[in-house]
């Protein structure tokens, strides 16, 4: 089934009912339907074919869920890729999905002088303007649409994103109409959607499950490339005035927030539910988010660009033993597996092929409770394979018929079955102390008061935390050596900002930061020298 066949549904029975509100524009469902419908028209006037794949740069948007619908009208297939993507990374990934057409907004066609692969794109279009050498698409036109729907099997490719390539190079991830579907449901369900909500939707993936569940999504009026850098009092403004009942963000989006409302004594009233996800979800951050919305439930989501959502915890669900013992280097308590998803932990052979497997084999090699190793998932909204299969040996393994992922994290189930995060299973540091996971170390520093950001590194063979303070709170790095004794840190290193990943500005650069130390050692070691 097309998935556009959903959405048209709730077209049918949630017609009067708002679907999107960017800024004070609102468009119901009937609406977004017949946006979808003209714009399938135009893509087919343009001689887009089913199975040809469309590349899209709009910002999350009215305008962006319209094109995207009418995408799949067409039977064509979406491909997406990360705002933050560099010009050799956009080259490849051109190369490896070869567009049919290049649709944008007006400003990324300046990529069409930067990139050739785009250039070479046979079909161009711009999203409401007139540009040179390009077709103008109208988001709504006035004009009749096609009400047809070009049918779709489960496994019809629907839309191509990049994963982040914290694994090694990102690969293109399919996700097909049955996988969106089976994703919606799981959704659905563990995220408690209800029809006539209103969602605070700044996970792009999230609003495809408002729109399938006759949830009104409501686009955050802020630059959502960067999420830490957003300006919070425009979004608590702006949740005011719409008032909605949920939000699904970022870790960096809601501390933002978080801090903004703390600081000038303010509540999210509004929110009866609050999920984040994305990037690790510290308990700070949770118990700052219920301070500021004492009537939600706070809720935090692990999850990856392949399994969305994994595991899940509410804020209220964790008891002071489990914070003593994150804070003692267990790692991050994460939540019980959804009942959705299959979940073993497997003996930490990361960068090792391994399977197939017989079930009976699988369940041998599989760990008991607290014991530590590489986190392994497998469902229907679990993707099975990449495009071209690039990354699948690396990533993918059989039991019996079933395809299981290899999340590349490591961890454990503890004996209520709740799931703890150590992080990535490539990161672990092995010295003359034994085997630590550094997520653990950093998972421990960030319940430090004072603690904004901290990366546990191996620098000239020692164990080096490197942190970066709240510019409020005076220097605690005594205080860190001496909670994080366990971990035996040859050195704290303060810094004033510590890197983090461009999409979400929530995980820590490794590379960028090993950059900066040895920068730093060059330069006393010159000091040194001259002196």
């Amino acid at each position: 089934m097309n998935i556009a066949t959903v959405l048209r549904e709730r077209a049918i029975d949630s017609a009067d009912r708002a679907a999107l509100i960017e800024g004070s524009q609102v468009v119901t469902f009937l609406g977004l339907d017949r946006m979808a419908a003209g714009i399938a028209r135009q893509l087919r006037a343009a001689r887009i074919q089913p199975g040809d794949r469309v590349l899209v740069f709009c910002p999350m948007s009215i305008a962006l869920y319209a094109v995207l619908v009418g995408i799949w009208r067409c039977g064509a297939t979406a491909v997406f890729l990360d705002p933050s993507t560099g010009r050799a990374q956009l080259e490849r990934c051109c190369h490896l999905v070869s567009p049919q057409a290049f649709l944008a907004v007006p400003r990324a066609h300046a990529l069409r002088i930067a990139s050739r692969s785009i250039r070479r794109i046979p079909v161009t279009l711009s999203i409401g303007q007139w540009l040179p050498g390009a077709r103008t698409l109208r988001i709504d036109d006035g004009e009749q649409g096609e009400p047809r729907i070009e049918p779709a099997g489960l496994d019809t490719p629907a839309l191509i994103t990049f994963t982040s390539g914290s694994t090694g190079q990102p690969k293109a991830a399919v996700r097909s109409h049955g996988f969106l579907l089976a994703q919606h449901r799981v959704l659905a369900n563990d995220l408690h959607l209800r029809a006539g909500q209103r969602d605070l939707a700044a996970l792009p993936i999230f609003v495809l499950a408002n729109l399938a569940s006759a949830v009104t999504s409501i686009i955050p009026d802020v630059d959502l490339r960067a999420p830490a850098d957003i300006a919070p009092a425009r979004l608590h403004r702006q949740i005011r005035l719409t008032q909605p009942t949920r939000v699904a963000a970022s870790p960096a989006l809601l501390d933002r927030l978080a801090s903004h409302v703390a600081w000038h004594g303010h509540q999210l009233e509004t929110f009866e539910e609050i999920y984040t996800g994305g990037a690790p979800v510290f308990p700070r951050l949770l118990r700052q988010l219920q301070k500021v919305a004492p009537q939600a439930t706070v809720v935090a989501v692990y999850g990856s660009t392949e399994a969305e959502p994994i595991a899940r915890i509410a804020w209220n669900e964790i008891q002071r033993e489990d914070l003593l013992a994150m804070e003692g280097g267990a790692g991050l308590l994460v939540g019980k597996p959804i009942p959705e998803i299959g979940l073993r932990i497997l003996p930490d052979r990361w960068g090792q092929s391994i399977g197939p497997y017989t079930t009976e084999a699988f369940e041998r090699d599989s760990l008991r409770a607290d014991s530590t190793g590489e986190i392994v998932v497998a469902g229907e909204h679990v993707l099975s394979g990449y495009l071209g299969g690039l990354g699948d040996s690396e990533t993918k393994f059989k039991v019996g018929d079933r395809t299981w992922h290899r999340t590349g994290d490591a961890g454990y189930l503890d004996g209520s079955g709740r799931l703890w995060l150590l992080g990535r299973a490539a990161a672990k540091l092995c010295d003359e102390h034994g085997v630590i996971y550094p997520f653990a170390v950093e998972c421990a520093a960030m319940a430090v008061e004072g603690v904004r950001r901290c990366a546990l590194v191996q620098h000239e063979a020692a164990r080096v935390l490197v942190a970066q303070l709240e510019p409020e709170i005076p220097a605690v790095s005594t205080g860190i050596a001496r909670q994080l004794a366990w971990a035996h840190l040859a050195e704290v290193l303060v810094v004033g900002e510590i890197p983090v990943d461009r999409r979400h500005n929530a995980k820590v650069d490794y590379p960028a930061l090993r950059a900066l130390l040895k920068r730093r050692a060059d330069s006393r070691h010159r000091r040194s020298t001259s002196s």
